[in-house]
């Protein structure tokens, strides 16, 4: 396995934190994203380079916030200035609302969006020219089990995000395997331990309305979703299967990765859809002759 450059967004915990360690004691060059390295996520800094230091491998902190342009540009500049290359790039950084959706603003919605789905956009046009210049590349995205399985409710805005970043992400694969890039889709199901997802949700800003359905026919049922998906999560559950799995999936030889991974332990029927969904996109690519894009170029 040869070693990647590689820059994943959100690292300062969950998901993120899990998977950098496990690719930078894979022997890779990691660059942990995160905003505010000098104020609220100092101390996600300082667990990274200790880790660094007691393990003896190469995982460095990068000022990336995936809602500034300018901040992900400077840090995919920063990048390529220390280390010459990226090679990697994992779509990670999100964030989670609970409540009933009539209760969230429009500008809640935005917000969500922005953070799950629009800032995978300033990556992209932040460091994919230098991918497409090296002709080859991979781009992992973080989707959920939740953009085509069992969907509780309370959970629509983070639903709806995720189902729009799956999608981007599936219209990308397309369009980048012409420039030697390859597209790999982790999608987790819920896990409700071993990251901060769900202890970190945001809630509606209209606790009026929130309350018309918490305090009437609706009562109840937040606490019966939560409970109910922690019930059908099994007791071994690891969130470090999610960081091994993007472990796995980078160190395969270019032109053999799998185009969509699922870590579900509760098996939500996710699986089962989306291999309908990515069998019917194989298929249409086929009749409308353009089945070569269905695999990264080689030798570019």
């Amino acid at each position: 396995m040869s070693k990647q450059v590689i820059v994943i967004t959100g690292a300062s915990s969950g998901f993120g934190a899990l998977t950098a360690r496990a690719l930078a004691k894979a022997g890779h060059t990691v660059y942990a994203g995160m905003r505010a390295t000098k104020r609220r996520n100092a101390p996600a800094v300082a667990d990274a380079a200790e880790f660094a230091r007691e393990n003896n491998v190469d995982l460095r902190s990068v000022e990336l916030d995936v809602a500034s342009d300018a901040s992900v540009e400077a840090g995919v500049a920063r990048i390529i200035a220390d280390a010459g290359r990226l090679d990697v790039i994992v779509h990670n950084a999100g964030h989670m609302s609970f409540g009933p959706a009539e209760a969230f603003t429009p500008e809640q919605f935005a917000e969500l969006f922005d953070i799950n789905v629009l800032s995978t956009q300033r990556v992209n046009r932040a460091a994919l020219p230098h991918l497409r210049k090296q002709g080859r590349g991979l781009v992992v995205w973080l989707s959920s089990s939740s953009s085509r399985g069992g969907t509780p409710p309370y959970l629509s805005p983070y639903f709806a995000a995720k189902a729009a970043m799956d999608s981007l992400a599936v219209s990308y694969a397309g369009e980048l395997t012409r420039w030697g890039i390859e597209t790999s889709i982790i999608v987790p199901g819920a896990f409700t331990k071993g990251t901060n997802h769900f202890a970190h949700s945001g809630s509606p800003a209209d606790t009026a309305r929130a309350a018309e359905y918490n305090e009437g026919p609706y009562k109840g049922v937040p606490e019966q979703a939560l409970q109910g998906l922690a019930a059908l999560e099994p007791a071994d559950a690891d969130a470090g299967a999610v960081a091994a799995a993007i472990v796995n999936v980078v160190g395969k030889p270019f032109g053999t990765r799998p185009f969509r991974v699922h870590i579900d332990p509760s098996e939500d029927g996710a699986e089962i859809v989306n291999g309908v969904a990515d069998r019917v996109r194989a298929e249409l690519f086929r009749r409308i002759g353009l089945e070569d894009l269905l695999k990264p170029a080689v030798g570019n």
